[in-house]
Order: C-alpha cells, then structure tokens, then sequence
C-alpha cells in the first residue's frame, strides 16, 4: 500500500483521485503532480511502482506543503487573527460565521446543534397580583 506524507492512499482509485486523500492536495493540484511526474492519471494506485511512488513523494514534498505543515500553519494564521483581535479572529474564537454570512438562519456548522431555551409558563388561573 503505497504511503505518501504519512496517508495510506486508497489501492482501488484512479492515481489523480487517490492523491486528494493527502490533506492539502485537491483534483487540481493532484492533476499537476500526475503531469510533472509524467504517469499516467487513469492508472490505478495498486498498479503503481516503488519507483513512481517515489517520484511523487519527491515531487510532493519539495513543491507542496500538505499534512502536519499545512495544519500547523493554518492554526498559526487562525492564532495570528485572534491574538490582534481583529474581527475575523473574534468570529473564530467565538465560533460563528467568519465570512460575513447570515446567522439569524442557517450557520449550523459554525454554531453546532440548536440550543433550545425554555420558556417560563404562567401558573394555572393565569397571573396573580
């Protein structure tokens, strides 16, 4: 099973498809690995040889940055904007919607499940004076 930058890629997907499993290479950057190695896109990732393995590991390790590197330099930028204070960075530690998108509805992603607050009902008989 060949291993890139840490991921077991999947055996049974065609090699353009198979290399987006590595966190920070999508069908675009995946196409431009494929070309600079010169492989062939349809070949299937088991069809593959240590050899062409080793050709896009080189290939993704000296011009991508992906996996662990990636990560730790988007928690940085994150960690950057709110150590600022700036509005972004606000909108992160608060957890909402960071991109100027509605959150009257919608934005469950961002807010997570529906927290439902209860309501105080009057006593039987109405209200008392």
């Amino acid at each position: 099973m060949p291993r890139i930058s840490g991921i077991d890629l999947p055996l049974n997907k065609r090699l353009e498809y198979g290399l987006t499993a590595i966190y920070g290479i999508g069908l675009p950057t995946a196409q431009k690995i494929v070309s600079a190695c010169g492989l062939d896109p349809g070949k299937k990732i088991k069809d593959l040889t240590e050899d062409e393995v080793a050709k896009i590991r080189k290939v993704i390790e000296s011009d991508f940055k992906v996996e662990g590197a990636l990560r730790a330099d988007r928690a940085a930028d994150i960690k950057r904007l709110i150590d600022i204070g700036c509005y972004r960075g606000h909108r992160h530690k608060v957890g909402l919607p960071v991109r100027g998108q509605r959150t009257r509805t919608n934005a469950r992603t961002r807010k997570g499940k529906r927290k439902t607050v209860a309501v105080i009902k009057a006593p039987p008989g109405g209200e008392k004076k």
